[in-house]
């Protein structure tokens, strides 16, 4: 006796975003998203399962990331090494805290590739296009200038090691005069063990690992450097935090 074939149904979680189909601006981010996390595999990238443009609606389906968005757990670094590594760089344009999504397993996927932008050809440092981004994580020539280097998006990492460091969002009107910008309010604080003391996320109590937070502070300030050229690139940044979680995980 053949037992029947019973079809068994497997339910997906999935995340979908919606963009204006109205706007300019909405099409190209969904445009953006489709050509880039289309074509690119990575562990630390978000799957792009799908997308969508049917009756005036623009929609873009996604893995489902079940801890939500990069707050008090790092790092998207592998992800945002691999854009940078590929033949022809990707600028990703926005790295920022809520655009690195956690699975299940605290795994750190970069999400978000409205704003992507392709990389410089080998024989130019830059490429010129319009400002776009969030406030505060924009590296300061390409706000300055419209030029976008590849080392433009290792400044926004290293607001996002500072808004980490100390809790803090990188732009806040209600603190105190001199300190509305996390980024030239923390600056001079990442140097110095002492000096670090007095910025770290005060939720802390002070119960941190010192030598480990000022390797991280340090590491911040060189990805904050005003010069590109002087800033470190995301695989020697990966390669550094990973010497820091070694040495961390051995004492």
């Amino acid at each position: 006796m053949t037992k029947p074939r019973r079809k068994v149904e497997v339910l997906t979680v999935i995340a979908v975003k919606k963009l204006n189909a109205e706007s300019f601006q909405g099409f190209e981010e969904w445009q953006s998203e489709v050509n880039f996390l289309g074509r690119l595999s990575h562990p630390n990238l978000v799957k792009l399962l799908g997308y969508c443009w049917e009756f005036k609606e623009l929609l873009l389906i996604y893995e489902f990331m079940q801890k939500g968005s990069l707050e008090n757990h790092l790092f998207g670094t592998r992800g945002l090494a691999f854009l940078h590594a590929s033949d022809r760089k990707v600028i990703y344009r926005d790295f920022k805290a809520s655009n690195i999504l956690l699975d299940g397993s605290y795994n750190a996927k970069i999400s978000d590739f409205g704003l992507a932008k392709m990389g410089p050809t080998p024989s130019k440092s830059h490429v010129t296009t319009r400002v776009m981004g969030t406030n505060g994580y924009a590296a300061p020539e390409y706000v300055a200038t419209g030029h976008l280097y590849v080392k433009s998006d290792v400044y926004g990492f290293g607001v996002v090691l500072a808004e980490m460091l100390t809790g803090l969002r990188v732009v806040d009107e209600n603190r105190p005069n001199g300190q509305h910008n996390l980024v030239e309010w923390v600056k001079p604080h990442l140097f110095d063990r002492r000096k670090l003391k007095n910025i770290m996320d005060s939720r802390l109590e002070g119960k941190y690992p010192s030598r480990s937070a000022l390797q991280i502070a340090q590491l911040a300030l060189t990805c904050l450097e005003n010069e590109p050229k002087n800033r470190p690139s995301m695989q020697e940044i990966v390669e550094i935090l990973e010497r820091i979680d070694s040495a961390s995980r051995e004492t």
